[in-house]
């Protein structure tokens, strides 16, 4: 291959092909995952905090941040108490970083959109009512205005999903969001709100609150033990996820320390332990829809909404993470909201 002739590049006509050149010139000197190394620091602070972010450690970015030195010739980082800081220098190439990476994603966005077809690979991951009710019938439609596609889904939470999707391993997430503690999204991702439902209290079958139009939080307590009405227990999602650490602050900002003795990480497995009288529980409405028969749901004072949002990287859009969250809102237009009955049917009883 022959080496690069700056003679041989076309003349520029206006300010914006001097700035691609520019930028094109950056990318040929450096190293492209140097400086994305270089822009995290000066983002995130740290050497450890940006190494974390970009899931690398922190003894593999402090080398890409050396050979970067190398490349450009200047200190581009400064010790700073315990930490570092960019130098001058460091902040005139970072600068020049954010334009090279923002180019190099058009770029990608470019080749993405050249192909009208959406096909390929589109991995998935949400929590576990949203994908059991929203997703089924959305991918459905999506593979059939688009056989090519082969979808792949896995079930989580939103902590370890999350951490994928920013690596590159997940193309979408259905993550979920709770009025009592929403959920801190990283920099860097899109996201469109799906669904916006309530949250009710799930009570036993002939629980004496179950005639009740709502419940106080501030009165789920059973004489400071923790326990709710009638010397019950609660029934959660495992401690570290969004809906235990939700419903921990909406009963602590109440005034109530819940006993949680039952973790699971499936609400329905939670709902058989509140019809067999062991448990309460704090249920979103889609996750009423496979509720034992009896269960009786209650809205809360103050009101408890959770919400279900889609979430890619924005860097990493593409024609088919578009086509699925299309497909997805059409699912909810068409469906509508969740069913507001107060006692769940049978659903046993259906073939």
């Amino acid at each position: 291959m022959g080496s690069y002739d700056p003679a041989c590049r076309p003349p520029l006509r206006n300010k914006s092909d001097v700035l691609s050149q520019v930028i094109s010139s950056v990318a040929y000197v450096f190293s492209i995952e140097r400086l994305r190394a270089l822009a995290a620091v000066r983002t995130h602070g740290s050497i450890a905090h940006a190494a974390r972010v970009l899931h690398v450690t922190p003894s593999g970015m402090s080398q890409q941040l050396t050979k970067l030195e190398r490349e450009a010739g200047q200190r581009l980082l400064e010790p700073a108490g315990r930490t570092v800081r960019l130098t001058h220098a460091g902040r005139v190439l970072a600068g020049h970083a954010d334009r090279v990476l923002a180019q190099i994603s058009e770029a990608q966005s470019d080749l993405a959109a050249l192909d009208s077809q959406i096909l390929g690979p589109l991995r998935l991951g949400g929590v576990g009512s949203a994908v059991r009710t929203l997703l089924p019938g959305a991918l459905s439609a999506l593979l059939t205005a688009h056989p090519r596609l082969t979808p792949t889904v896995r079930d989580g939470e939103v902590v370890s999903l999350l951490p994928p999707l920013l690596r590159g391993e997940l193309d979408l997430v259905l993550a979920e969001s709770w009025s009592s503690r929403p959920v801190a999204l990283p920099a860097g991702v899109r996201t469109v709100e799906l669904l916006d439902e309530r949250v009710c209290l799930a009570l036993p079958p002939g629980h004496p609150f179950g005639d009740r139009d709502a419940v106080d939080l501030a009165r789920l307590s059973d004489s400071g033990s923790g326990t709710a009405p009638g010397g019950l227990p609660w029934a959660s999602c495992p401690e570290g996820t969004e809906p235990y650490e939700a419903i921990l602050q909406a009963l602590r900002s109440r005034g109530v320390e819940p006993d949680i003795r039952y973790t699971l990480a499936e609400i329905p497995s939670q709902l058989e332990l509140v019809a067999s009288g062991l448990a309460v529980a704090l249920v979103p409405d889609l996750g009423r829809r496979t509720a034992p028969e009896g269960v009786r749901f209650l809205p809360t004072v103050p009101p408890l909404r959770r919400t279900i949002k889609a979430v890619w990287r924005a860097d990493a859009e593409t024609p088919a993470i578009r086509a699925c969250v299309t497909a997805l809102t059409d699912r909810i237009d068409r469906t509508g909201a969740p069913d507001d009955r107060t006692t769940a049917p049978n659903p046993r009883g259906t073939t």
